[in-house]
């Protein structure tokens, strides 16, 4: 018998099972726990910065300007890219901000048609108010967690984050250095399906740089990377370590080629 402590959504999982027991429902035991512990988060969030006079939402804002904002205060463009608001939300924050008194519009000198937003003396304080006991109450939340295992989850997080993302690599990216662009892992299972080929796990090759290292060892766009030296690769960040070896060092990439598979030895540029 099982000592191992459950959770709700252990039963929801069971549930499945005992109803659909021809599917494969561990990723309910993934993104269910996300869901839920979010709701708890921000439930608990809500709470603390509520005694300071906050919402969420107004606080990220705060945060936002306080961290970006220089002496000439930061454009509501960068703002919205910096929450992943749609320009719509991010006005309705501001607006909100500024009712309040906490923040301020000003004209852009370099953009005529733009503003750049600082924050009020009253919204300083009202961020160096709220954000020490903003951050005291997430360490109390994550009290269940050694601090090796933060570091973990953190890096797990991370690693699922970059690819669900998918902003558009820098220009000095791993991948850039090998002379390709990649898709992440959900982006290249769901292409591969699309046209009947069969799931495999790796990267999906979206472009390749004429005459860069993965076009000279024969890279073509619709490869999928699935390993480095013989390394498993499902995200993006198992390229980087890789692909930021010195200068003519040379790599292996293991490829799927349509259904079948395939080596080539990359010389980094």
């Amino acid at each position: 018998m099982s000592t191992r402590p459950r959770d709700s959504v252990d039963a929801i999982v069971e549930g499945w099972r005992s109803v659909r027991d021809d599917l494969d429902v561990s990723p309910i035991e993934v993104i269910a726990r996300l869901g839920r512990l979010r709701a708890i988060v921000d439930r608990q969030i809500e709470i603390v910065l509520a005694d300071h006079g906050l919402t969420a939402a107004g606080f990220s804002a705060l945060a936002a300007i306080a961290r970006l904002a220089g002496s000439d205060g930061v454009t509501q463009v960068r703002l919205m890219e910096e929450l992943g608001l749609t320009s719509g939300t991010i006005s309705v924050r501001i607006d909100r901000l500024v009712a309040d008194g906490l923040a301020e519009r000003h004209p852009d000198a370099a953009d005529r048609r733009g503003t750049r937003i600082t924050l009020t003396p009253r919204g300083r304080a009202a961020f160096e108010g709220a954000a020490p006991a903003h951050l005291a109450n997430e360490n109390r939340l994550l009290s269940a967690l050694s601090a090796d295992e933060r570091r973990d989850l953190a890096s797990l997080l991370r690693r699922l984050l970059v690819d669900l993302e998918e902003r558009p690599p820098a220009d000095d990216g791993p991948t850039r250095r090998l002379g390709l662009t990649v898709a992440p892992a959900h982006t290249t299972a769901a292409m591969r399906q699309a046209v009947g080929l069969p799931e495999c796990a790796g990267l999906l090759v979206r472009t390749v740089l004429p005459g860069g290292p993965a076009a000279r060892a024969g890279v073509v766009p619709g490869d999928v990377v699935t390993g480095v030296d013989g390394r498993d690769v499902r995200a993006i960040a198992d390229l980087y370590e890789p692909a930021g070896a010195r200068a003519g060092d040379a790599l292996t990439l293991q490829l799927a080629r349509g259904q079948t598979r395939t080596e080539v030895r990359v010389e980094t540029g």
